[in-house]
């Protein structure tokens, strides 16, 4: 449960209000040290969406990222998923992280079977799943291969496969692809867009790149500096499938310049605390 606030606390919307997948109202997050690293913070995010948290080192991207996977409570505020306090009951959720946590001494196949093991569901049941997730990802070759004689971008592929053999409708992704070069990153972006469309994904990314969040995003929130808080909330414009060629369009490099002024201000943002 994530909610600084009784679970019966009333939600009061228009009677035309969609309950969105996460809903965030006046999220304040304050450590024992008296950091205050998120301020009333206010955030919906709709069944469906690919949304990126765009914003300086140290603004609450990742504390905020952590909340929506109920794995971090606000000392303020409550945070709801399908308008219910209880995730694990409402939400299906998945979440990579930005490094790739592979198990050395298991092969790929068991590293992704992990979820399904913990809940103790039997092999023959699972196989066809880790299976399923090994294609979506392009690994389906490299099943009995241990971690260490993957690539990188294979190890994170390998990551997020495990992410989706739970078959989540909610994939949280913690800046995955920092540490990659830029063409398997950008291939790898790609592949989160198919993913996303094809098994009807809500995917909320934490990233530092503007062209990154520009390329995967339906939306992109520019968080300002700590405390961290929502300064821009942009829908991104591009078409449904999107390749390389959108990259190098008008309407991309204009909405990446619009964002680096953003991320720009955001970034100097204390003098605005």
């Amino acid at each position: 449960m994530n909610s600084a606030l009784p679970i019966d606390t009333p939600i009061h919307e228009s009677s035309t209000f969609i309950t969105p997948m996460i809903m965030a109202r006046g999220v304040e997050k304050t450590y024992p040290n008296g950091t205050n690293a998120l301020q009333r913070l206010d955030l919906n995010i709709a069944r469906g969406e690919i949304v990126s948290l765009l914003g300086p080192s140290g603004c609450g991207k990742s504390t905020l990222l952590k909340m929506f996977a109920d794995l971090e409570q606000p000392s303020a505020g409550l945070v709801r998923w399908n308008g219910k306090a209880e995730m694990q009951a409402h939400c299906k959720m998945a979440m990579v992280f930005q490094e790739a946590t592979l198990m050395p001494w298991a092969n790929i196949e068991d590293n992704v079977r992990l979820p399904l093991d913990l809940q103790h569901i039997a092999k023959s049941t699972s196989t066809p799943k880790v299976q399923a997730a090994l294609k979506a990802v392009g690994l389906e070759k490299f099943g009995t291969a241990y971690p260490r004689e993957l690539s990188g971008g294979m190890q994170m592929r390998a990551s997020l496969a495990r992410a989706l053999v739970t078959e989540p409708d909610l994939l949280l992704m913690d800046e995955p692809f920092g540490a990659l070069d830029e063409f398997t990153r950008h291939k790898l972006d790609s592949d989160i867009r198919q993913l996303w469309s094809e098994r009807d994904l809500t995917v909320v990314f934490v990233t530092h790149s503007i062209y990154e969040a520009v390329y995967l995003s339906s939306r992109v929130i520019v968080m300002g500096a700590r405390p961290g808080r929502v300064v821009a909330d942009l829908n991104i414009q591009g078409p449904y499938q999107r390749d390389e060629s959108f990259r190098s369009s008008d309407i991309f490099i204009q909405q990446c310049s619009h964002l680096s002024q953003l991320l720009a201000e955001a970034s100097g943002g204390h003098a605005h605390d």
